[in-house]
């Protein structure tokens, strides 16, 4: 039987718009889910707090692409809920739906108490709905979290992480479970340019603990933190330039440990937009 590793493959797809339940667009986003698995990418991780009938146009239009959630928050869905739709989306599209889990930020949700608690209780829930294990993946940036990956889940999709962090994470997992964390992918060869672009996404991310106390484990001071972010920091993040130097950066994160890399297009247009010149760019230069 294969692995999850087997049928997603070295390079997925991170977008935020791909979830949109806007009747108006759901032909456009089956037609670039189409067009994602004919450049060769592995999967879809749909970015906010997607959940299963988000996947569901995305499966419709493709006949092997995996679509993952990237993140459920736990706090937005209950359990049960949870466990129902992914048995409505597998039923239909078998072994292709994987449930990406996480504990999303105690500024983000309002009933966050005891997260790691909390999830373990998710994770207990899903277990006596049926949900395999290995069909489910979580969002893990610290140490006991990734541990809980491994023993509780198919693996990790860590996000906005480095390659250290990646060689780290690999380490807790062991060779077994997948790890496949999103990298931000900035298409510019203009440093500064670059730089702003990604400071305009990072912004919001530096409000939020979670990822700062991240950073910090990893090394980085509060002065990397400030004003935007220093520009160690923003190039630990994001794979900015022309494409020699975006492969070289992605190909650090599978040197680390990486199984599986979900890109994200930073863009000057962002939102919902699908950036689809800039996948056929990005699956061109990673071959």
């Amino acid at each position: 039987m294969s692995t999850l590793q087997d049928r997603i493959g070295r390079y997925g797809v991170w977008n935020v718009g791909l979830r949109s339940e806007d009747p108006a667009r759901r032909g456009e986003l089956g037609e670039a889910a189409a067009e994602l698995e004919e450049l060769g990418y592995g999967a879809v991780w749909l970015g906010g707090s997607s959940a299963a009938r988000h996947a569901l146009p995305l499966l419709e239009a493709t006949g092997t692409l995996t679509v993952g959630t990237s993140i459920q928050s736990i706090w937005d869905y209950g359990a049960e809920a949870s466990a129902a739709s992914f048995a409505e989306a597998d039923a239909a599209h078998p072994g292709r739906f994987v449930l990406g889990l996480g504990v999303s930020h105690a500024k983000l949700a309002e009933r966050y108490r005891r997260p790691y608690s909390a999830l373990v209780a998710y994770l207990d829930a899903l277990d006596s709905a049926g949900v395999p294990a290995d069909r489910r993946v979580l969002a893990a940036l610290g140490p006991r979290t990734l541990k809980l990956s491994a023993e509780r889940a198919a693996g990790a999709v860590p996000y906005l992480v480095t390659v250290e962090h990646t060689a780290r994470a690999r380490e807790i997992l062991g060779a077994g479970p997948l790890l496949a964390p999103e990298l931000k992918v900035v298409l510019e060869t203009d440093p500064d340019r670059a730089r702003a672009l990604a400071r305009g996404t990072l912004a919001m991310y530096l409000a939020l603990p979670n990822y700062t106390r991240n950073f910090l484990r990893l090394g980085f001071t509060e002065d990397d933190l400030a004003d935007g972010g220093s520009d160690r920091l923003v190039d630990a993040l994001f794979a900015w330039g022309g494409e020699d130097r975006v492969r070289e950066r992605v190909d650090a994160f599978h040197a680390a440990g990486a199984d599986h890399v979900a890109l994200q297009v930073v863009a000057e247009e962002t939102g919902d937009a699908l950036p689809r010149e800039e996948w056929r760019r990005l699956a061109a230069l990673l071959g």
